[in-house]
């Protein structure tokens, strides 16, 4: 079983930018495909982006297109999320979660494992 780690988060000011990191403890994270979620207060949590196993295949959700980056380093087991141009809807929990299975998915339900999140606060 992989735990999954996330750390990066914390205030920003509307337009800023912010790179969350989900390290594995237990397990490589290279024989998985992984994924990002947020989840706002009151919210369900929402699909921003995934990454295939090696890298060169991302997804991402519409609203974040053009303004986050999801990559790995399998070197050091660490999935990122950059995002830029942040605005204070995108306030919540952020989780990262790893998928045994191939493919890119955006549905919770298709990823096996999850972090316990981290707070990222945009302020307007």
């Amino acid at each position: 079983q992989v735990q999954l780690v996330e750390s990066g988060g914390g205030l920003v000011q509307a337009g800023g930018s912010l790179r969350l990191s989900c390290a594995a403890n237990g397990r490589t994270l290279n024989r998985y495909n992984m994924g990002w979620f947020r989840q706002a207060p009151g919210k369900e949590r929402d699909f921003v982006a995934a990454i295939n196993w090696n890298g060169d295949n991302t997804y991402y959700a519409d609203s974040v297109k053009g303004r986050f980056t999801i990559s790995r380093d399998n070197t050091k087991n660490t999935v990122y999320l950059q995002m830029s141009s942040l605005k204070p809807q995108e306030t919540a929990v952020y989780y990262c979660a790893a998928r045994i299975f191939a493919g890119l998915r955006s549905e919770q339900k298709e990823y096996n494992y999850w972090g316990q999140g981290t707070q990222v606060t945009v302020s307007s």
